[in-house]
């Protein structure tokens, strides 16, 4: 008999804190405690970096940003489903032609088979074009050699290499370039290139599957149909961590601000405190967002962050991404679904089944995961999402279009612990492949079909 007296007083915390929210602007942030940034020593060549960046064209238009909301609020609905995927962090040295259609084409080509096989229109959203920062445990780390030096954080922050440790604001500068032509090529690729050959699919890494005969058939039907423009459409996406950054390419477009060096933005599952600067950076933006959700949020936290970051219920504003780890969904999602419906503010559902699935090799300690346990994690929460009555939006996986790379165990290519060691690339957190990708997206659209007409 206690509960609606504490549900209760978190309305009328939640109502004073709403009628309370000071005005806005695209630095009060820094009023804000921020976590996982990257403070620089010289405060002049930061500032003059920075001010560079405020003064460089945006890397997309609002529209695009407001094209993706309504997208997005569609499959809050049921009616889409997102697929989103790319590299853990980018690298600057990836920056080149070929990667980057193998990595577009892989995210259309994922979307494809989900849109083919489980009958719902796809958005696809590329972690690509400005993922070049990751938050880190520590701000430090002992290497063998060099002692206690800075944690990598990805190459906008410092260099993978311990001599390049240091942290650069000129990198910052350079991650916008790197996105700048990352993003030329990319929209340049897909106005000049036809549906048939970015959505090619090549099945033969799938050749030990008891499902390879069917899927076969699937990759053939996708590339022979008439497929319209919008099979082309992608979107960028980021996690916004470095916010002096994320400052400066925020622009006022009539009487809202949009971050606009990407379509959507997201808040990791360290940096959504709910007094700290990343909320209430967040909260000024009109792109549609993310919200990393672990295991950590408590139910009455995630009303108090919708409340935060959605006061006006804007449908297709807000994703909430889950990370649990197969086997915790059950423990956890039911009571995060039951709040968002308490709050009464519309959210789009999106399961990222990898960063709660992250374990580290026996034999040679490589960081891994199984696709296996990334395929149950997207089972359980669809099935939990069915039973609540709540709907699964999409996906966000990490991805690379590289068919050689070995950086997660099982699949139908059975990758084990020693072939890790054949083409481990990633700087940060270990990518399905191409064959991997290709697989779990078949695996996942046949799901969602039967979730839908069982």
């Amino acid at each position: 008999h206690f509960a609606p007296r504490r549900d209760q007083q978190c309305r009328r915390r939640l109502a004073s804190k709403s009628e309370a929210m000071p005005e806005w602007a695209p630095s009060s942030w820094q009023s804000k405690p921020a976590l996982q940034m990257a403070e620089w020593e010289d405060k002049a060549l930061a500032s003059k970096v920075l001010d560079k960046l405020g003064k460089l064209p945006p890397l997309v238009q609002a529209s695009e940003a407001d094209r993706l909301k309504q997208l997005l609020a569609e499959a809050g609905r049921g009616e889409r489903f997102i697929v989103q995927g790319g590299d853990c962090a980018e690298r600057f040295m990836d920056c080149e032609a070929d990667r980057l259609e193998t990595q577009l084409k892989l995210i259309l080509q994922m979307g494809a088979i989900v849109e083919h096989v489980a009958d719902r229109p796809t958005v696809r959203i590329a972690r690509i074009a400005g993922q070049y920062g990751k938050p880190r445990s520590k701000p430090t780390e002992v290497v063998e050699g060099y002692g206690e030096i800075m944690s990598f954080k990805g190459d906008n922050i410092n260099g993978f290499d311990p001599k390049d440790r240091k942290w650069d604001p000129e990198r910052l500068l350079q991650g916008y370039f790197h996105s700048a032509a990352t993003l030329n090529f990319l929209r340049s690729y897909t106005a000049g290139t036809g549906p048939a050959e970015s959505l090619g699919i090549n099945v033969a890494g799938l050749k030990d599957s008891k499902d390879f005969a069917e899927m076969s058939k699937d990759a053939e039907a996708i590339r022979t149909k008439a497929q319209g423009k919008e099979s082309q459409e992608f979107f960028t996406a980021h996690e916004a961590m470095q916010l002096d950054l994320e400052e400066a390419l925020t622009r006022k477009v009539g009487n809202k601000y949009y971050n606009l060096s990407a379509h959507l933005v997201w808040i990791g599952d360290r940096t959504r405190q709910i007094d700290g600067a990343h909320l209430e950076y967040f909260r000024g933006i009109a792109n549609p967002i993310g919200v990393k959700v672990g295991p950590s949020m408590k139910n009455d936290e995630l009303k108090e962050l919708l409340q935060i970051l959605n006061p006006n219920k804007e449908e297709g504003r807000i994703m909430i991404i889950t990370r649990y780890g197969a086997g915790k969904v059950e423990q956890l999602l039911p009571g995060h679904i039951q709040a968002v419906k308490e709050s009464g503010i519309p959210v789009v559902w999106q399961c990222d089944a990898v960063h709660g699935n992250g374990i580290v090799a026996a034999s040679n300690k490589y960081k891994t995961r199984r696709c296996e346990d990334i395929v149950k994690e997207v089972m359980e929460v669809m099935a939990v999402h069915k039973r609540c009555g709540s709907i699964l939006g999409g996906i966000h996986l990490e991805v690379t279009g590289q068919e050689t790379v070995t950086e997660c165990l099982g699949g139908c290519m059975g990758i084990t612990e020693k072939q890790l060691e054949t083409n481990y690339e990633t700087y940060c957190d270990p990518r399905l492949n191409y064959a991997q990708s290709i697989e779990a997206a078949f695996s996942v659209a046949r799901e969602a079909k039967r979730a839908r007409t069982a």
